[in-house]
């Protein structure tokens, strides 16, 4: 499943077979994504989907030199699940 990034409207979008899935973030200042919402339709979830989302959006913050704060719930476990990431993560 591909990933899109909308950078006009600040989401990652991944077309699930009931519509759209989207991992929404803001910018924080230079270098610095808040990664605050993340949503599936109820009959795509537990595919897999959210971590695709999750996956492109540390993949865009580690290839752009960005740092994260992921304040969503969903992500914030993923990537306690997965902490080689955890270097991404600001610490608050």
């Amino acid at each position: 499943m591909q990933v899109e990034h909308d950078t006009d409207t600040h989401r990652f979008v991944a077309r699930a077979p009931s519509g759209p899935a989207v991992l929404a973030y803001r910018l924080k200042g230079p270098g610095l994504l808040e990664l605050y919402s993340t949503h599936v339709p109820e009959p795509d979830r537990n595919q897999g989907i959210g971590s695709r989302l999750v996956e492109a959006a540390l993949g865009y913050a580690r290839e752009e030199g960005m740092r994260v704060i992921p304040t969503c719930p969903y992500v914030s476990q993923w990537i306690r699940e997965h902490p080689e990431n955890a270097d991404l993560v600001v610490a608050r």
